[in-house]
């Protein structure tokens, strides 16, 4: 794996960024830059948190492939370091309360005014402004307002949690890099710097936009799981199978829903006409009839790989095992932790597969001095302990520089 302050392989190589350390959507963003070759360093408090879910460093995934200094921001010597890398920095992301920042004096305008070109990037769950805006929450309450948590789930029962992959992720993180990016681009012609304003709240609306067409249209209702795409229809819904497993089917098409019915034994002709749907739990029941009689293995021999529009579900022990993952790398082993590899894929330039997950502090000096500060300067703020650096973890778990 590479030390820090090396030189990156990807789309966004060349680019650094600051990344003041949080949780949920700011390190996931940071590593979604950073897999694609942005040189992003870590600004770690000098002492935990307490916040987030803790584990051992190698397990923090979202925290790979980038070297950590451990800053105590509340002295000046502390903010004078951060301010020298924002200096140097193409961007800076954070995902702090709003007003956290400006507090410690490393606002908007404090970096802006060391560096005009500076792309700020900033995520939080209801934004920066708004009435909820200071109101504490996670990726759950985020979606809830959205409207998107009250169309998950089946008929009768609660709204299903569908983990946190759509406030923290899908609408932080990848609106946060989306953004990030957008704005370097605009500054790359305007030599501007700005604001990046990614609401995990707002974006969870942008994740709805078709479905908030689709309801306008008549063509959603407001009922969980009485629809086409919430486990109200019998062609877009989950199966057991007689050994316990399950598997998905989701022939939205009437070519791939004939495929299918053939292939299970049905005539599509006599086949309960699932655009209408007073029809949906007649042809449910035969649906989950017929794929209670063979085992999941089965099935998967029988539909996978056709136009039935067909998957098994897998377990996360059994994802990065699949053949189609196996063939395409879609996973990647760092520290013997499974982990996605990064994505998106670029035919030209081809990212390097990311780096270990470092401490707080890790590869914390060569990264500083990479980015060009001195040695005096790293020397001096290490001696008032306004920064703490460690050695760097290697990918065979040893110290580096």
């Amino acid at each position: 794996m590479e030390a820090p302050g090396t030189a990156r392989k990807g789309p966004l190589a060349g680019l650094r960024i600051v990344e003041f350390a949080g949780i949920g959507p700011c390190p996931m963003a940071g590593m979604l830059l950073a897999d694609l070759g942005a040189d992003v360093i870590i600004v770690d408090r000098m002492e935990p948190t307490g916040l987030g879910i803790e584990r051992l460093r190698q397990f923090d995934v979202s925290r790979r492939g980038r070297p950590s200094v451990a800053v105590d921001l509340k002295q000046v010597a502390g903010r004078a370091c951060a301010l020298d890398l924002v200096a140097r920095a193409d961007a800076v992301i954070e995902g702090f309360r709003p007003g956290v920042m400006e507090r410690l004096g490393l606002g908007p305008e404090a970096c802006l005014a060391r560096n005009p070109a500076l792309v700020y990037g900033r995520v939080t769950g209801w934004g920066q402004d708004g009435p909820l805006a200071q109101a504490a929450g996670h990726d759950l309450n985020y979606i809830a307002l959205s409207g998107a948590l009250s169309a998950i789930g089946r008929a009768g029962e609660p709204p299903a949690i569908p983990l946190n992959l759509i406030g923290d992720y899908g609408a932080g993180a990848m609106m946060l890099a989306f953004g990030v990016v957008c704005a370097l681009l605009e500054a790359r012609q305007s030599g501007q710097g700005q604001v990046v304003d990614a609401a995990m709240a707002d974006g969870t609306t942008t994740l709805m936009a078709a479905l908030f067409g689709m309801a306008a249209a008549g063509l959603h209702r407001e009922g969980r799981g009485t629809n086409l795409l919430d486990s109200g229809a019998p062609h877009y819904e989950t199966y057991q199978c007689a050994d316990g497993e399950w598997i998905t089917v989701a022939p939205i098409e009437p070519k791939f829903r004939a495929i299918l019915l053939q292939a299970i034994g049905f005539d599509p002709a006599m086949f309960p006409n699932v655009n209408d749907p007073r029809t949906w739990v007649e042809g449910k029941a035969l649906l989950v009839a017929r794929f209670a009689e063979r085992s999941r293995a089965e099935w998967c021999t029988l539909l996978e790989g056709t136009d039935a529009c067909f998957a098994p579900v897998l377990r996360l022990s059994e994802a990065p095992g699949h053949p189609h993952a196996v063939a395409r790398g879609t996973f990647v082993d760092i520290e013997g932790v499974t982990q996605p590899a990064p994505q998106p894929r670029f035919s030209r330039t081809v990212p390097d597969t990311p780096g270990v997950v470092q401490p707080a502090g890790g590869g914390g000096h060569a990264a500083l001095r990479a980015w060009g500060l001195s040695d005096d300067m790293i020397a001096a703020w290490l001696a008032e302990g306004a920064v703490h650096c460690a050695p760097a973890v290697t990918a065979a778990g040893g110290g580096g520089a």
